[in-house]
């Protein structure tokens, strides 16, 4: 899992026993340091800002509502345990919208081959202009299917047996979807890129 906050272990866990205790304003100051970073979370699998911030109000009140339950050896950290409860929040909310089943097998896009040129090509080298936030526009633009199995495989580093009891699809189905969802997102990186070079755009 990509850890998303660079804070001590020992000020993470005194929030986190504040908290559980009912300390005035620990509650405030979890969500003031945590919520921007789990909105994004959120917008990576909602794929707009205003499903996102449904999704991490819900999400934030169950986590209101859990803290008392979360032990600091048992279920790792703070960061870990609250992203958990994000995602499901997330996947449960996708799952709303089309009765249970966040994707087809099939997503309406044809299959994408990945080029050799592609595949040669260094992501450090190519994609190194394109910024974090563009990026993060470009996976929300995949399909719910490709960016749904994307985040969780890439972002919370699950296999695709776990993603396949998450989502209720076969492991086959998972594995199609992450590669056609890296094989769209990078032709869109590519197609940025190249337009970035272009004389044109350097005219405009």
């Amino acid at each position: 899992m990509l850890s998303l906050w660079k804070i001590s272990k020992a000020v993470e866990e005194d929030l986190a026993k504040k908290a559980i205790a009912g300390e005035h304003g620990a509650l405030e100051t979890l969500y003031d340091r945590y919520a921007p970073a789990l909105l994004s979370v959120c917008f990576r699998y909602t794929g707009n800002r205003d499903d996102a911030e449904d999704v991490l109000h819900d999400g934030f009140i169950k986590i209101i509502r859990k803290i008392g339950t979360f032990r600091i050896r048992q279920d790792g950290s703070l960061e870990a345990w609250m992203r958990r409860i994000i995602v499901n929040t997330a996947l449960n909310f996708l799952r709303s919208r089309v009765r249970g089943r966040i994707f087809t097998d099939l997503d309406p896009i044809p299959d994408l081959a990945v080029t050799g040129d592609e595949e040669a090509e260094n992501p450090d080298d190519i994609y190194r202009s394109i910024s974090r936030e563009k990026i993060l526009e470009l996976i929300c633009d995949l399909p719910e299917g490709y960016r749904t199995v994307f985040n969780l495989h890439v972002f919370e580093a699950y296999g695709h047996r776990e993603i396949s009891e998450l989502l209720g699809c076969a492991e086959s189905t998972s594995k199609s979807q992450l590669f056609k969802a890296r094989a769209l997102l990078r032709k869109k990186m590519n197609q940025l890129v190249n337009k970035k070079a272009s004389p044109i755009y350097e005219k405009i």
